[in-house]
C-alpha cells in the first residue's frame, strides 16, 4: 500500500496507513541501530526539537515504489 500525496505535516500523516507504516519503520530502525536512548531531560537543558519528513521514492520511470518518512532536527528559524 502506497500514498501517492506527500503530507506537509505529522496530523495527516497519522491519517493514512502507509505514513504510519513508514514512520514506525523510521522508528523501528532508530531501536535497531541503538541511535537514541529515551531519557527525562535535564533540568537546566534545551531539548532537541525534531519533525518528520515525508517524501515519495521514486523509481527510474518516476514511479512512486515507496513512502519514506524520516525523523530529522528542528532548525530554529
Amino acid at each position: 500500500m502506497i500514498s501517492y500525496i506527500d503530507p506537509n505535516n505529522v496530523n495527516k500523516a497519522l491519517k493514512d496507513e502507509s505514513w504510519v507504516k513508514a514512520m514506525k519503520e523510521e522508528l523501528d530502525r532508530f531501536s535497531k541501530n541503538e541511535v537514541w536512548t529515551l531519557v527525562s531531560p535535564p533540568k537546566d537543558k534545551a531539548m532537541i526539537g525534531t519533525k518528520w519528513v515525508f517524501r515519495n521514492k521514486l523509481d527510474e520511470q518516476s514511479k512512486i515504489v515507496r513512502n519514506k518518512a524520516r525523523l530529522v532536527k528542528r532548525y530554529k528559524s
